[in-house]
C-alpha cells in the first residue's frame, strides 16, 4: 500500500498531514506530488472532483517555498471566493510546522485594505480570485514578477465563468521563467487551449477518464410534473431523515426561493449565492460545515468552494445546461473514498438530458420511484426507533426520576407504551402524508401514475383563445388569471403559448373557479373564451378561425375555435375539441394538497440544532 512517506515530502509536512488524518495518498496525489517536487516542468493534472487535488499541488508547493524570502513566490488562482478560502485554509494546516511561511488569501467582498496589509507583511503564497487580484495589481499593491509557481485550480470553471482575459492580464505580470500547474476535473477544448498558450511541454497526469464522475456515486432521477418540483424535493428530504446535502439550482433567485421555502417548512436549510455579502456567505458555510444546517441550497458557482467529506446527497433541483456542471455538482458527494447519491428532479421533457449525460459521461442512471406518504412515514418511524436505541442514557442522572416515571406509566402495558411513544413521531408525519398524492409520472405522458401503475390525472388542461399574436407571454397570462379568478401563478402548471390561442394546466379543484372567473369578462373590447380540454395530444393543432384581432376576452364572444383532440366543456356548456402545444412554461412550488403546515418532524435538524 502506498504511503505519503514514500513521496519525498519533508518531515514537517508529513507530521502536519498525519495529524490531519492523512494516511494513504489518493491516485492524483501519488502521481502528482513526486513530479511537482522536482520543480522542473509545467504540469496538467486531471482528476475527478473530490479526489484531493488541493493536497496534490499544495504539499509539494509548500516544500518548494523559501520562507526566508518574504516575497510572493507562488500564486494560486481560484474561480470563487469559497474555493479560495478553502485552499488557503488547507495550505495553512499543511504548513503549520514550517516557520514563518505566510499564506494570504485575497478575494472580493472583504476589506481590500486588510488584504494589502497582509501582503505587505510578507506573503509567500497568494491565493486569489482573478477580479480582486487584478484590482491589487492596478493599485500596485502586489508584485508578481518574482513568482516562480502559478497554479490554476478548477481551470475549466474559471474559463466557463469568463475569466480568460483576466487570466491573460494576470499572467502577463509574472515572470516568463515561472512554472504553471493546471488542475481540472474536465479537459474541455478551452482547458486544452489554455495549456498550449501558457505552458511548455507540460507533464500530463490523468486519473480515471477525463470528463467522468466518481464511481462511488449512485446516480438516480425522479420523474415528475414540473409543478411538483418543490414537493418532490420535500418528499426526498423526508424519506432520508439523516440527509446532509446540497440542492443545486440554476439561478440566484431560484436558490433563495427554494431555501426560504425549506426554512419556512421547518428544515435546517440556507442558501449560498453571489448576491450574499462575504459575511453572510462565511456564516452560511460555517453553519453548513458544522452540520447546523442539514441542506445547503446553492448555485453552481457558489458551490465550488464546498469541500465537505460527509455529504450524503447531491440534489439537482434542475439539471445543469453544461455537461461539466453535472460532473462538478455530483462530485460534491462521495469524497475521500466515501459513497454518495446524486438525485436529479426530471420532467418527461428533460429525460433526453439524462440519456445524453448517461451516454457522454458513461454513467448508469436509475429511475427511482418517488416515495409515497406511507413509505415516508415508515422511514421516519424506523429512524426514530434507531435514535431511541442509540440514545446515550445518563444512568445516574435519570435514576432519581425513574420512580415518578414508572408511576406515571403504570397503567400502560408494553404494547400500549410503544404505541404512545411511537405516535409522538408518527402523528406529525401521518397527518401531513395520509392523503399525499402520488407524484410519479410516466416518461411517455404528462399524466400521473397510480401505485398500481394505472394512469390518473389530477389536473385539467384549459384552452384559452389568446396567444402570442395578441401580445401575450406567460407572466401576463398568469397575471390575467390571478386578476380574473384569484388563482395564483404557483397553482398553474405547464403553459403552452401558441400564436392565437394557449393551453395551461391547473389542479382540478381550481377549474370551475377559473371558468366562472372568466365568464362574461372582457379585456380590450373582446371576450376571452376559456374551456376544459378533454385530452392532451402532443402536436399543436391549428385554430379554425384565422381571426388575428388582438386583446383579451372571456365567455364566447370570439369567432376563434380549435380543432383536434378530444371533447371539452366550456363555461357556457358548448362542446369543442382541443390540442396541446410543445412550448411549455415550468413552475415549481407547492401543490394544493401540500400547502398545509409542515409538521415539526418534517425538518428535523442534526443534533437538534437550529440555523442561526
Amino acid at each position: 500500500m502506498s504511503s505519503f512517506d514514500n513521496l519525498g515530502l519533508s518531515r514537517p509536512i508529513l507530521e502536519a498531514i498525519t495529524e490531519l488524518g492523512f494516511t494513504t495518498p489518493t491516485a492524483i496525489q501519488e502521481k502528482a506530488i513526486p513530479v511537482l517536487l522536482e520543480g522542473r516542468s509545467d504540469f496538467v493534472g486531471l482528476a475527478q472532483t473530490g479526489t484531493g487535488k488541493t493536497a496534490a499541488f499544495g504539499l509539494p508547493l509548500l516544500q518548494l517555498i523559501e520562507p526566508d524570502e518574504k516575497i510572493p513566490q507562488a500564486l494560486i488562482l481560484s474561480p470563487t471566493r469559497e474555493l479560495g478560502i478553502q485552499i488557503a485554509e488547507d495550505l495553512k494546516k499543511y504548513s503549520k510546522n514550517i516557520l514563518n511561511l505566510n499564506v494570504v488569501n485575497v478575494y472580493g467582498g472583504a476589506s481590500i485594505d486588510d488584504q494589502i496589509r497582509k501582503i505587505r507583511r510578507g506573503a509567500h503564497v497568494v491565493v486569489a480570485t482573478p477580479g480582486r487580484l487584478l484590482d491589487l495589481i492596478r493599485r500596485k499593491a502586489v508584485n508578481l514578477s518574482k513568482v516562480e509557481y502559478v497554479i490554476l485550480d478548477e481551470a475549466d470553471e474559471m474559463l466557463n465563468m469568463g475569466f480568460k482575459e483576466d487570466i491573460d492580464a494576470i499572467l502577463s505580470t509574472t515572470s516568463e521563467k515561472k512554472l504553471t500547474w493546471l488542475f481540472s476535473a474536465t479537459m474541455s477544448s478551452e482547458v486544452r487551449r489554455i495549456s498550449k498558450n501558457y505552458m511548455t511541454d507540460p507533464v500530463e497526469v490523468t486519473v480515471g477518464s477525463a470528463n467522468t464522475t466518481n464511481t462511488n456515486i449512485e446516480h438516480q432521477y425522479y420523474l415528475m410534473n414540473n409543478r411538483d418540483r418543490y414537493n418532490v424535493l420535500k418528499r426526498i428530504v423526508d424519506f432520508y431523515p439523516d440527509i446532509y446535502g446540497i440542492v443545486f439550482c440554476r439561478t440566484r433567485k431560484e436558490t433563495q426561493e427554494v431555501a426560504e421555502l425549506l426554512m419556512k417548512d421547518g428544515y435546517n436549510a440556507d442558501a449560498i449565492h453571489g448576491d450574499l455579502s462575504q459575511v453572510q456567505r462565511d456564516r452560511v458555510m460555517r453553519n453548513f460545515k458544522s452540520k447546523s444546517l442539514q441542506m445547503l441550497v446553492a448555485t453552481d458557482v457558489a458551490a465550488r468552494g464546498i469541500d465537505v467529506d460527509d455529504l450524503t446527497h447531491v440534489l439537482h433541483y434542475n439539471l445543469p445546461d453544461e455537461l461539466e456542471y453535472y460532473t462538478h455538482r455530483s462530485g460534491r458527494t462521495a469524497r475521500a473514498g466515501k459513497k454518495g447519491i446524486s438525485i436529479a428532479l426530471v420532467t418527461p421533457r428533460d429525460e433526453r438530458k439524462i440519456k445524453d449525460l448517461s451516454r457522454r459521461l458513461k454513467l448508469e442512471f436509475q429511475q427511482v420511484k418517488i416515495p409515497g406518504g406511507a413509505e415516508v412515514c415508515e422511514r421516519q418511524l424506523l429512524n426514530f426507533m434507531k435514535r431511541v436505541i442509540d440514545v446515550n442514557i445518563e444512568e445516574e442522572a435519570i435514576a432519581q426520576f425513574l420512580p415518578a416515571i414508572h408511576e406515571e406509566l403504570k397503567d400502560l402495558d408494553r404494547d400500549e407504551l410503544v404505541k404512545h411513544m411511537v405516535s409522538l413521531e408518527f402523528n406529525r408525519f401521518w397527518e401531513y402524508y395520509k392523503n399525499a398524492q402520488d407524484l410519479n409520472m410516466r416518461s411517455s405522458t404528462q399524466k400521473r401514475v397510480r401505485q398500481n401503475d394505472g394512469a390518473v390525472s389530477t389536473e385539467d388542461r384549459l384552452f384559452i383563445n389568446i396567444g402570442r399574436k395578441d401580445g401575450i407571454d406567460v407572466p401576463s397570462l398568469l397575471t390575467l388569471i390571478h386578476k380574473q379568478c384569484g388563482v395564483r401563478g404557483k397553482n398553474v402548471g405547464r403553459v403552452d403559448l401558441k400564436g392565437v390561442f394557449s393551453f395551461f394546466d391547473v389542479s382540478k379543484e381550481f377549474t370551475e373557479e377559473i371558468i366562472k372567473g372568466f365568464a362574461g369578462a372582457e379585456v380590450g373590447g373582446r371576450a376571452v373564451r376559456i374551456e376544459v380540454s378533454g385530452d392532451r395530444p402532443d402536436s399543436e393543432e391549428r385554430p379554425r378561425s384565422n381571426n388575428r384581432s388582438r386583446g383579451y376576452s372571456s365567455g364566447g364572444g370570439s369567432s376563434r375555435g380549435y380543432s383536434g383532440g378530444g371533447r371539452s366543456r366550456s363555461a357556457s356548456g358548448d362542446r369543442s375539441r382541443s390540442g396541446s402545444g410543445d412550448r411549455s412554461r415550468s413552475r415549481g412550488g407547492d401543490d394544493s394538497r401540500d400547502r398545509r403546515r409542515k409538521p415539526e418532524g418534517g425538518g428535523r435538524s442534526f443534533d437538534r440544532r437550529r440555523r442561526d
